[in-house]
């Protein structure tokens, strides 16, 4: 395999500078911000540990190549330029995804049929294409913008907010990256307590949880990388064996509900995540939320928008109820809201500052308000 590599590691829009910040504290120098992710160098150790190690990023793809494709005679002879055979192997089946955008190429079915056959002619592997398709264990991506194609292979498989530990779901969770990223625009380091007043799955909580205690993202997920032709095992065997064990954080992170069910979810998610012994969820609604013993430290919650979840209309009452349980009890704490409504998070009459850029959560966009410590 080819040791300098073009990799992207992909993330929600605008959360690419914490995915930034991320790589760089990991050392993954060079790491240059661009839209839809981060932009970096580096071999097929960096992609492995890109995999295993970071909290924000979505995907980590390797950029094959990139030329100008005007006609599909041409992308069919430039395709075929890749070295395939170093990287597929003729038993693991790959899905092609394409899409085409402002192109003289613009029927994206017949640009994923010509890729794919460059790769059957040099590989042999069997080729699916369509986003629909399910059962390949890997995928190249094909985007074809102003007549320019670029092919990129994926090498994370599933996406990686699905770290591969978590057994229950709840109603409109918040990803895991998502999480990972918010905390870290909050100035998170694992060295404080954490508190999510409205848990649902525990995504917060557990991920902060993970975070003080030193445990790697990827640990418990197979990477699709994993079914590359000449990946080398012995290096990733080491890299998986030299993770730590949980190293036992000083502070605690705390989780509530209301709802009884959804609090023992959240607690299996923490013991299926090895956290439990930090974590702790109780049923309870915000009225009766109680500051923790200890020093402050943040409060991280995703309230209800009223879009999925709840009336808008009804839920103004409630987050006033938390910003006045929070402003009451919780001072020297800080405070960070996720919502997509700003009306709503105004009716918290907490001092937050300006809120944090628009990101995509499902068919909405909510965005960060935070506030320093409370008074």
């Amino acid at each position: 395999m080819t040791p300098s590599l073009d990799i992207f590691l992909t993330a929600l829009p605008g959360l690419e500078p914490q995915l930034q910040a991320e790589a760089r504290a990991l050392g993954f120098d060079g790491a240059a911000v661009t839209p839809g992710g981060v932009a970096l160098g580096g071999d097929w150790e960096a992609v492995m540990r890109a995999n295993l190690h970071l909290r924000t990023a979505s995907r980590v793809l390797v950029r094959l190549a990139a030329f100008r494709a005007l006609h599909l005679a041409q992308l069919d002879k430039r395709a075929r330029r890749v070295d395939w055979a170093a990287l597929l192997r003729p038993d693991v089946p790959v899905r092609i995804d394409a899409s085409c955008r402002k192109s003289r190429i613009y029927h994206a079915g017949a640009a994923a049929q010509r890729v794919g056959d460059a790769i059957t002619a040099a590989t042999g592997a069997p080729v699916q294409s369509g986003e629909g398709q399910a059962g390949a264990a890997l995928r190249v991506l094909v985007r074809i913008e102003d007549d320019l194609c670029t092919l990129s292979l994926d090498t994370s498989g599933a996406p990686l907010h699905r770290r591969g530990h978590k057994r229950a779901i709840g109603k409109a969770p918040l990803r895991e990256t998502m999480a990972a990223a918010f905390l870290r625009a909050c100035g998170y380091d694992g060295r404080e307590p954490v508190l999510d007043p409205m848990c649902g799955s525990g995504s917060f909580v557990i991920e902060a949880a993970e975070i003080a205690a030193g445990l790697a993202p990827g640990r418990s997920r197979r990477f699709a990388f994993e079914a590359l032709a000449g990946v080398d095992r012995a290096r990733w065997a080491a890299l998986r064996a030299a993770l730590p064990p949980a190293a036992p954080p000083a502070q605690r992170f705390f989780g509530a509900d209301r709802d009884a069910g959804v609090t023992r979810q959240a607690q299996a998610n923490a013991e299926a995540a090895g956290v439990a012994a930090w974590a702790r969820f109780t049923t309870a609604p915000v009225s009766a939320l109680a500051r923790p013993e200890g020093p402050p430290g943040l409060v991280m919650v995703n309230p209800p928008y009223g879009a999925r979840i709840g009336k808008r209309h009804m839920l103004h009452a409630v987050y006033g109820a938390l910003g006045r349980v929070l402003a009451e009890r919780f001072a020297g704490w800080r405070v960070g809201l996720v919502s997509s409504d700003a009306g709503l998070a105004a009716s918290t009459a907490l001092p937050f500052g300006a809120p944090g850029p628009w990101v995509p959560h499902g068919p909405l966009k909510v965005r960060l308000w935070q506030t320093g410590p409370l008074r």
